[in-house]
Protein backbone atom coordinates (compact mmCIF):
# COMPACT_ATOMS: atom_id res chain seq x y z
CA UNK A 1 0.00 0.00 0.00
CA UNK A 2 1.43 3.64 -1.02
CA UNK A 3 2.45 5.53 2.00
CA UNK A 4 1.65 9.19 2.20
CA UNK A 5 3.85 11.93 2.07
CA UNK A 6 2.90 15.24 2.57
CA UNK A 7 5.85 17.66 1.01
CA UNK A 8 6.95 21.16 3.47
CA UNK A 9 9.35 23.05 4.43
CA UNK A 10 10.82 22.57 8.02
CA UNK A 11 9.99 26.27 8.77
CA UNK A 12 6.64 25.21 7.61
CA UNK A 13 6.70 22.37 10.21
CA UNK A 14 8.19 24.43 13.08
CA UNK A 15 5.56 26.87 12.62
CA UNK A 16 2.70 24.28 12.79
CA UNK A 17 3.86 23.00 15.94
CA UNK A 18 3.82 26.14 17.15
CA UNK A 19 0.69 26.98 16.69
CA UNK A 20 -0.57 23.82 17.85
CA UNK A 21 0.93 24.32 21.29
CA UNK A 22 0.46 27.70 21.44
CA UNK A 23 -3.81 27.11 20.93
CA UNK A 24 -3.27 24.29 24.08
CA UNK A 25 -6.44 22.57 22.73
CA UNK A 26 -7.17 19.97 19.59
CA UNK A 27 -6.50 22.32 16.87
CA UNK A 28 -8.24 22.66 13.36
CA UNK A 29 -6.13 23.12 10.16
CA UNK A 30 -7.77 26.53 9.78
CA UNK A 31 -6.07 28.00 13.12
CA UNK A 32 -2.46 27.13 12.07
CA UNK A 33 -3.22 28.64 8.68
CA UNK A 34 -4.07 31.64 10.37
CA UNK A 35 -2.04 31.96 13.20
CA UNK A 36 1.23 31.23 10.74
CA UNK A 37 -0.06 32.99 8.04
CA UNK A 38 0.00 30.02 5.61
CA UNK A 39 -1.92 29.52 2.87
CA UNK A 40 -4.82 26.68 3.94
CA UNK A 41 -3.44 23.56 1.96
CA UNK A 42 0.80 24.74 2.76
CA UNK A 43 -0.96 24.47 6.60
CA UNK A 44 -2.51 21.18 6.24
CA UNK A 45 1.14 19.97 4.44
CA UNK A 46 3.06 20.55 7.46
CA UNK A 47 0.80 19.30 10.19
CA UNK A 48 0.08 16.19 8.25
CA UNK A 49 4.12 16.28 8.03
CA UNK A 50 5.02 17.26 11.57
CA UNK A 51 2.50 13.78 12.53
CA UNK A 52 4.49 11.69 10.66
CA UNK A 53 7.37 12.99 12.32
CA UNK A 54 5.60 12.01 15.20
CA UNK A 55 5.47 15.50 17.10
CA UNK A 56 1.83 15.58 16.24
CA UNK A 57 -1.48 13.50 16.53
CA UNK A 58 -4.21 13.92 14.13
CA UNK A 59 -8.20 12.96 15.35
CA UNK A 60 -11.55 14.17 13.45
CA UNK A 61 -9.88 17.07 12.10
CA UNK A 62 -7.94 18.07 14.85
CA UNK A 63 -3.72 18.23 15.94
CA UNK A 64 -2.49 17.70 19.23
CA UNK A 65 1.18 17.69 20.45
CA UNK A 66 1.86 13.83 20.59
CA UNK A 67 5.70 14.47 22.12
CA UNK A 68 6.98 16.49 24.90
CA UNK A 69 9.46 17.84 22.38
CA UNK A 70 6.80 20.16 21.01
CA UNK A 71 7.06 22.46 23.82
CA UNK A 72 10.68 23.40 22.97
CA UNK A 73 9.90 24.10 19.30
CA UNK A 74 8.46 27.32 20.79
CA UNK A 75 11.58 29.61 20.91
CA UNK A 76 13.17 32.14 18.70
CA UNK A 77 16.11 30.53 19.59
CA UNK A 78 17.02 28.83 16.17
CA UNK A 79 19.63 26.69 17.52
CA UNK A 80 16.68 24.87 20.18
CA UNK A 81 14.17 24.43 17.37
CA UNK A 82 17.10 22.58 15.07
CA UNK A 83 17.87 20.58 18.11
CA UNK A 84 14.10 19.99 17.95
CA UNK A 85 13.64 18.60 14.89
CA UNK A 86 16.39 16.80 14.62
CA UNK A 87 15.76 14.20 17.32
CA UNK A 88 12.91 13.28 15.71
CA UNK A 89 14.53 13.30 12.53
CA UNK A 90 17.13 10.82 13.13
CA UNK A 91 14.48 8.02 13.48
CA UNK A 92 12.08 9.16 10.42
CA UNK A 93 12.51 6.75 7.84
CA UNK A 94 12.16 8.42 4.84
CA UNK A 95 14.74 10.64 5.84
CA UNK A 96 17.13 8.02 7.32
CA UNK A 97 17.33 6.05 3.86
CA UNK A 98 17.35 9.40 2.09
CA UNK A 99 21.01 10.03 3.85
CA UNK A 100 22.24 6.29 3.24
CA UNK A 101 21.38 7.03 -0.48
CA UNK A 102 22.80 10.27 -0.66
CA UNK A 103 25.97 8.64 0.47
CA UNK A 104 25.54 6.16 -2.14
CA UNK A 105 24.93 8.31 -5.15
CA UNK A 106 25.74 11.76 -3.86
CA UNK A 107 22.82 12.78 -5.89
CA UNK A 108 19.84 14.20 -3.91
CA UNK A 109 17.59 13.66 -6.63
CA UNK A 110 18.50 10.15 -7.05
CA UNK A 111 18.15 9.34 -3.40
CA UNK A 112 14.88 10.95 -3.03
CA UNK A 113 13.79 8.70 -6.24
CA UNK A 114 14.75 5.78 -4.46
CA UNK A 115 13.44 6.62 -1.21
CA UNK A 116 10.08 7.00 -3.21
CA UNK A 117 10.48 3.60 -4.63
CA UNK A 118 11.57 2.00 -1.36
CA UNK A 119 8.80 3.03 0.82
CA UNK A 120 6.07 3.28 -2.36
CA UNK A 121 5.69 7.30 -1.06
CA UNK A 122 2.61 8.94 -2.69
CA UNK A 123 4.20 12.37 -3.63
CA UNK A 124 6.53 13.13 -6.36
CA UNK A 125 10.25 12.85 -6.30
CA UNK A 126 10.93 16.33 -6.48
CA UNK A 127 8.68 17.02 -3.76
CA UNK A 128 10.27 14.23 -1.45
CA UNK A 129 13.34 15.67 -2.12
CA UNK A 130 12.94 19.50 -0.99
CA UNK A 131 10.91 18.33 1.65
CA UNK A 132 13.64 15.90 3.19
CA UNK A 133 17.12 18.46 2.04
CA UNK A 134 15.10 21.59 4.32
CA UNK A 135 14.50 19.21 7.09
CA UNK A 136 17.88 18.00 6.63
CA UNK A 137 20.13 21.30 6.43
CA UNK A 138 17.51 22.90 8.80
CA UNK A 139 18.20 20.61 11.74
CA UNK A 140 21.92 20.81 10.72
CA UNK A 141 21.78 17.20 9.75
CA UNK A 142 22.82 17.90 6.25
CA UNK A 143 25.29 20.05 5.34
CA UNK A 144 24.92 21.94 1.61
CA UNK A 145 28.25 21.49 -0.52
CA UNK A 146 26.91 23.89 -3.57
CA UNK A 147 25.66 22.95 -7.01
CA UNK A 148 22.38 21.17 -5.37
CA UNK A 149 25.02 18.64 -3.22
CA UNK A 150 24.58 17.86 -0.15
CA UNK A 151 26.49 15.56 2.39
CA UNK A 152 25.72 14.18 6.28
CA UNK A 153 26.82 16.79 8.98
CA UNK A 154 29.43 14.91 10.62
CA UNK A 155 29.18 16.61 13.75
CA UNK A 156 28.42 13.85 16.67
CA UNK A 157 24.53 13.92 18.28
CA UNK A 158 26.23 15.18 21.35
CA UNK A 159 25.84 18.75 19.97
CA UNK A 160 21.94 18.14 19.68
CA UNK A 161 21.33 16.77 23.01
CA UNK A 162 23.62 19.68 24.95
CA UNK A 163 21.15 22.05 23.04
CA UNK A 164 18.44 20.20 24.60
CA UNK A 165 19.82 19.95 27.69
CA UNK A 166 20.35 23.19 28.13
CA UNK A 167 17.10 24.14 27.17
CA UNK A 168 15.74 21.46 29.98
CA UNK A 169 17.75 23.77 32.34
CA UNK A 170 16.27 27.15 30.95
CA UNK A 171 13.16 25.70 31.14
CA UNK A 172 13.49 24.43 34.84
CA UNK A 173 15.14 27.75 35.71
CA UNK A 174 12.42 29.77 34.27
CA UNK A 175 9.53 27.78 35.66
CA UNK A 176 11.30 28.07 39.35
CA UNK A 177 11.21 31.89 38.82
CA UNK A 178 7.70 31.52 37.27
CA UNK A 179 6.95 29.98 41.27
CA UNK A 180 8.61 32.39 42.86
CA UNK A 181 6.67 35.40 41.26
CA UNK A 182 3.29 33.80 41.65
CA UNK A 183 4.03 33.57 45.67
CA UNK A 184 3.15 29.73 47.35
CA UNK A 185 -0.90 30.38 47.35
CA UNK A 186 -0.89 31.51 43.66
CA UNK A 187 1.62 28.67 42.60
CA UNK A 188 -0.52 25.94 44.26
CA UNK A 189 -3.80 26.89 42.64
CA UNK A 190 -2.95 27.65 38.90
CA UNK A 191 -2.44 24.40 36.15
CA UNK A 192 0.78 23.97 35.91
CA UNK A 193 0.41 23.23 31.99
CA UNK A 194 -2.19 25.67 31.52
CA UNK A 195 -0.53 28.43 33.52
CA UNK A 196 2.84 28.28 34.89
CA UNK A 197 4.35 26.51 31.92
CA UNK A 198 3.35 29.71 29.38
CA UNK A 199 4.76 32.04 32.11
CA UNK A 200 7.63 30.38 32.17
CA UNK A 201 8.05 29.99 28.11
CA UNK A 202 6.61 33.77 28.26
CA UNK A 203 9.63 34.45 30.22
CA UNK A 204 12.61 32.60 27.78
CA UNK A 205 10.91 34.71 25.44
CA UNK A 206 11.37 38.02 26.93
CA UNK A 207 14.94 36.93 27.44
CA UNK A 208 15.72 36.25 23.64
CA UNK A 209 13.80 39.80 23.18
CA UNK A 210 10.52 38.09 21.38
CA UNK A 211 8.92 40.73 23.55
CA UNK A 212 5.61 39.77 21.00
CA UNK A 213 5.79 36.48 21.55
CA UNK A 214 6.44 36.78 25.30
CA UNK A 215 3.04 38.69 25.98
CA UNK A 216 1.18 36.45 23.40
CA UNK A 217 2.11 33.57 25.86
CA UNK A 218 1.69 35.06 29.07
CA UNK A 219 -1.63 36.62 27.69
CA UNK A 220 -3.19 32.78 27.04
CA UNK A 221 -1.66 31.93 30.53
CA UNK A 222 -3.99 34.76 32.29
CA UNK A 223 -6.85 33.87 30.07
CA UNK A 224 -6.69 30.37 31.18
CA UNK A 225 -6.18 31.51 35.18
CA UNK A 226 -9.69 33.75 34.60
CA UNK A 227 -11.49 30.85 33.19
CA UNK A 228 -10.28 28.55 36.49
CA UNK A 229 -11.28 31.88 38.61
CA UNK A 230 -14.28 32.26 37.51
CA UNK A 231 -15.24 28.69 38.17
CA UNK A 232 -14.19 28.52 41.69
CA UNK A 233 -15.96 31.42 42.41
CA UNK A 234 -19.31 30.23 40.56
CA UNK A 235 -18.99 33.13 38.07
CA UNK A 236 -19.91 32.32 34.43
CA UNK A 237 -17.76 33.50 31.32
CA UNK A 238 -19.54 31.82 28.57
CA UNK A 239 -19.42 34.15 26.05
CA UNK A 240 -16.37 36.34 27.34
CA UNK A 241 -13.64 36.76 24.98
CA UNK A 242 -10.28 37.40 25.47
CA UNK A 243 -8.84 39.02 29.06
CA UNK A 244 -10.91 42.16 28.94
CA UNK A 245 -14.16 41.08 28.59
CA UNK A 246 -13.84 38.11 31.05
CA UNK A 247 -12.55 40.97 33.41
CA UNK A 248 -15.75 42.77 32.64
CA UNK A 249 -17.72 39.90 33.66
CA UNK A 250 -16.10 39.31 36.78
CA UNK A 251 -16.21 43.10 38.17
CA UNK A 252 -19.55 42.51 38.59
CA UNK A 253 -21.35 41.93 42.15
CA UNK A 254 -17.23 43.00 42.87
CA UNK A 255 -16.39 39.48 42.12
CA UNK A 256 -12.84 41.87 41.64
CA UNK A 257 -12.64 45.14 42.85
CA UNK A 258 -11.81 47.98 40.55
CA UNK A 259 -7.99 48.16 41.23
CA UNK A 260 -7.70 44.45 40.68
CA UNK A 261 -9.53 45.07 37.25
CA UNK A 262 -7.42 47.72 35.85
CA UNK A 263 -4.26 45.81 36.84
CA UNK A 264 -5.71 42.68 34.55
CA UNK A 265 -7.05 45.58 32.09
CA UNK A 266 -3.19 46.68 31.29
CA UNK A 267 -2.74 43.24 30.62
CA UNK A 268 -5.50 42.73 28.56
CA UNK A 269 -4.65 46.00 26.32
CA UNK A 270 -1.15 45.36 25.94
CA UNK A 271 -2.42 41.39 24.34
CA UNK A 272 -4.63 43.08 22.35
CA UNK A 273 -1.72 45.14 20.99
CA UNK A 274 0.41 42.53 20.13
CA UNK A 275 -2.07 40.49 19.12
CA UNK A 276 -4.45 42.52 16.62
CA UNK A 277 -1.74 43.86 14.04
CA UNK A 278 -3.11 47.32 12.82
CA UNK A 279 -4.97 49.51 15.57
CA UNK A 280 -7.18 51.54 13.88
CA UNK A 281 -6.78 54.38 16.48
CA UNK A 282 -3.16 54.92 15.53
CA UNK A 283 -3.31 53.50 12.12
CA UNK A 284 -0.63 51.31 12.72
CA UNK A 285 0.64 48.17 14.30
CA UNK A 286 2.08 48.50 17.45
CA UNK A 287 5.62 47.41 18.35
CA UNK A 288 6.02 45.76 21.51
CA UNK A 289 9.21 46.89 23.41
CA UNK A 290 11.39 44.72 24.95
CA UNK A 291 11.22 45.89 28.22
CA UNK A 292 7.23 45.36 28.33
CA UNK A 293 7.47 41.56 26.77
CA UNK A 294 9.76 40.91 30.86
CA UNK A 295 7.30 43.60 32.35
CA UNK A 296 4.26 41.66 31.35
CA UNK A 297 4.76 37.96 32.72
CA UNK A 298 5.82 40.60 35.86
CA UNK A 299 2.85 42.11 36.11
CA UNK A 300 0.89 38.53 34.78
CA UNK A 301 2.56 37.02 38.02
CA UNK A 302 1.63 39.78 40.48
CA UNK A 303 -2.03 39.52 39.46
CA UNK A 304 -2.54 35.89 39.78
CA UNK A 305 -1.02 36.41 43.31
CA UNK A 306 -3.15 39.52 44.27
CA UNK A 307 -6.62 37.27 43.04
CA UNK A 308 -5.59 34.54 44.58
CA UNK A 309 -4.75 36.43 47.89
CA UNK A 310 -8.71 37.93 47.72
CA UNK A 311 -10.13 34.83 46.73
CA UNK A 312 -8.38 33.10 50.01
CA UNK A 313 -9.72 36.13 52.20
CA UNK A 314 -6.13 37.89 53.06
CA UNK A 315 -5.61 41.55 53.06
CA UNK A 316 -5.78 43.46 49.59
CA UNK A 317 -2.43 43.46 48.17
CA UNK A 318 -1.35 44.58 44.92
Amino acid sequence: MARPFSPATAEQVVAAIEAVVVNREPTRVEFVADFSDLPRDQAEAALKLATDLGFLSHEAGKYEAASPLCRFAVTPNQMQKAAVLRVLLESYEPFVIFRERLIATALAATAAQQVKVALDLTAHREGIKDTLVSLGTYSHALVTEGGGRYRPEENPSENTLAVLAQACRDAASAEARIREQLGADAAASVSREEVIVPLADALLRAKLNDSRGAVLTAGNAVESYLDAFAGRLGTSLVGAAGINAKLDRLATGNTLPKKLVQVGKFLGHVRNAADHGVDSDVGASWTIRNATGVEYVCVACSFMASTTAREKGKPPEI
